[in-house]
Order: C-alpha cells, then sequence, then structure tokens
C-alpha cells in the first residue's frame, strides 16, 4: 500500500495464516496503530496474482487495489472519514448518498444498512478477476445495530469466496454476535524504538515526546504533530496551562485540544498522589495542586469532548478549560486577579 508501516509486517504473516481457516477476520487494538492500513494490507495480499506471503506491489491486481479500483474490494467507510483517510472511491457510505437529499445532508459517522446490503450483494457475485472478493469495513464499531444485524446471516454463511476483515479500535462497541462470527487478531502498540525511527522518516525530528503523549500509537503522534502537537508545544504546554496560557494551543483543533488537556490532567492527578506521569514523564508535580479541583477539571474535559466535533466557539472552550486546569494546578476555585492572561487568538 501506498503508506509502509514496518510494524505491521508479522501481524499480516499471522492474518494470513489464520485466513487458511477463517473467512471473516476482526483486527482489533489501540487507535492509531493501523488497524485500516493492516485490513487494506491483507486483502491486498488475498488479492495479489502472484501467490505470495505478502502483496507484490507489481502485479495488476496490486496496483488496482493501490489505485482504489479493483473490481473484488469493496471498502465500507462512513461518509465522514473518507477524506481523512483518502478513500475517494465509489464503493462508500451507502448507494442512496448520490441522491440529491443525501448529498445535501452532513456527512454519515455511521456505516450504515444501505452500504452493508450493497456489500452483500457484491459478494454473492463471481469474482471478476478469479480470486476472491474482500469486503472491508473500517471502523466496525460503526456499524450501527441496523446494519449489524444485516450483516450477520453472511458472517456466518459467506457466498462462494467472500471474505471479511473489521478493523476497530473499540471492538467492544460491536455486538457480540458480531465478534462471535469473527477470527480476533490482536493489533498491538509497535515497539518505541521502531514507531520513533518511523516518526522521524515522516520528519517528525523529536519524535520522543510526541509518542509519549500519543499512547505509543505512532500514527496518532503523526497526526498530532501535523496538528502543531510538536515536541516543543508540547514541553512548553505543562507551564503555560499552570500559568492560565491558552496561546499555546492556538491553532489546535478542538478535539486534538481536548485530547491532551485530558492526558495533561492525568499526569497532574497521578503525580498529586506520588505517582509517576505517564505521558509527560519529566513533568514534575504542582506545588498545591488541589486533587479534587484535578478530578472536576477531568469532568469538564470528559464533558467538553463529548462535544468537541462542533465548530462553535472553539477558542473560548479551550481558553476556559486552560483556566480551569491552572485553577486546579494552584489549588484554588478562583483563577488570580491580576494574572496576565494571552489570548488564544495571539500568537505563542
Amino acid at each position: 500500500m501506498t503508506t509502509q508501516l514496518p510494524w505491521l509486517d508479522a501481524p499480516l504473516r499471522d492474518a494470513l495464516g489464520m485466513a487458511r481457516h477463517h473467512h471473516a477476520l476482526l483486527i482489533h487494538g489501540p487507535a492509531g496503530v493501523g488497524q485500516f492500513e493492516l485490513a487494506l494490507l491483507l486483502a491486498q495480499a488475498w488479492l495479489c496474482s502472484a501467490d505470495a506471503q505478502q502483496p507484490c506491489g507489481a502485479c495488476a491486481d496490486c496496483r488496482l487495489v493501490e489505485a482504489r479500483n479493483h473490481p473484488d474490494l469493496r471498502v465500507l467507510i462512513p461518509a465522514a472519514l473518507r477524506e481523512s483517510l483518502g478513500w475517494d472511491g465509489d464503493e462508500g457510505d451507502d448507494a442512496a448518498s448520490n441522491d440529491s437529499k443525501a448529498s445535501r445532508a452532513k456527512p454519515s459517522k455511521d456505516i450504515r444498512v444501505d452500504a452493508v446490503r450493497a456489500a452483500i450483494a457484491f459478494a454473492q457475485l463471481t469474482s471478476a478477476r478469479g480470486r476472491c472478493k474482500v469486503i472491508v469495513l473500517y471502523p466496525a464499531e460503526r456499524l450501527n445495530a441496523v446494519a449489524a444485524n444485516a450483516l450477520l446471516k453472511t458472517l456466518e454463511e459467506p457466498p462462494g469466496d467472500a471474505r471479511f476483515v473489521l478493523a476497530t479500535g473499540a471492538p467492544q462497541a460491536l455486538p457480540a454476535t458480531v465478534r462471535s462470527r469473527c477470527q480476533p487478531l490482536h493489533l498491538s502498540v509497535p515497539p518505541t524504538a521502531l514507531a520513533t525511527v518511523w516518526l522521524r522518516d515522516q520528519g517528525v525530528d523529536e519524535a520522543d515526546l510526541p509518542l509519549a503523549v500519543a499512547g505509543g500509537q505512532p500514527l496518532e503522534a503523526l497526526a498530532a504533530w501535523r496538528e502543531g502537537a510538536t515536541a516543543q508545544a508540547l514541553e512548553r504546554l505543562p507551564r503555560a496551562v499552570r500559568a492560565g496560557d491558552a496561546a499555546a494551543l492556538a491553532g489546535w483543533s478542538l478535539p486534538r485540544a481536548i485530547d491532551v488537556l485530558h492526558k495533561l490532567c492525568h499526569d497532574e492527578m497521578v503525580l498529586a498522589v506520588g505517582a509517576p506521569a505517564r505521558y509527560f514523564a519529566s513533568m514534575k508535580a504542582a506545588p498545591g495542586a488541589s486533587l479534587p479541583a484535578l478530578q472536576d477539571w477531568a469532568r469538564a474535559l470528559a464533558r467538553a469532548a463529548r462535544h468537541a466535533e462542533h465548530p462553535w466557539q472553539a477558542p473560548l472552550m479551550i481558553e476556559s478549560l486552560v483556566l480551569q486546569g491552572q485553577r486546579a494546578c494552584a489549588g484554588t476555585d478562583a483563577a488570580p486577579p491580576t494574572a496576565r492572561r494571552r489570548s488564544v487568538h495571539s500568537s505563542p
């Protein structure tokens, strides 16, 4: 595939071995380590005409997969995620998405039943290139209840040579009836050294801190780095929050800012009780930090995360959360009246 993730080599071999005995695989593990990429590599290997242990990348079938145009591959992705995943083919969210009413609607975050029914019909057709039919679903937890029920019979009794790959970062969110019909394959966080080298190859010169804040998930670290969560920005963030300086997060998306603040809040809490920080390893405990206030901050961040994709007043929301963090770290319920706060709109 176009993105080479070296830590996927061994899981791909495992998946190909499991697929000799199972027609449906469930790839799961932490988000940001390559579930979707592994699912596509597995589909490409199944469709590859070179009969190798991994996709050759040179045959006509491999080239068709990489061009998102293989006639025996159907990829089901919610419409809201298609652009971010670089998948602009026509297999998408559902067949109805082309009519005028659906085209005016907000892109769906679900894999809907129309898409699943179309994929089932696709699986029943004879393979166009004589190998097999492959259906990839990602993220599988986005199957809504009706779509999941529609898929059950086909997962249990697949037609002909059809194969299914479901990929997810939240397997517990899938119905048990779906999970029980798939062979699970756990995808772990890659070794830190391997992930760091890969990130440096992508241009992330100082990768250790971005990788740590991303929980060891290299794809998540790269996405955050591209949004401004560089090593330098993350290094100064704890001091900035304790000073009530929301400008340190200027230009960040609201979901990204809330996610990193939540991790910072976690580390402030564990430091307050004498445990080591998990994400910001070099950070020291804030003098006078109030554990109850930090817990209140954590709850506020959790509430904000539920609405983080709404575009309303993101800078004000970030500033409010930073100021609450400042008060929690200072052990006070009110911000110092003489504190000089830089606007989130100003430059860092």
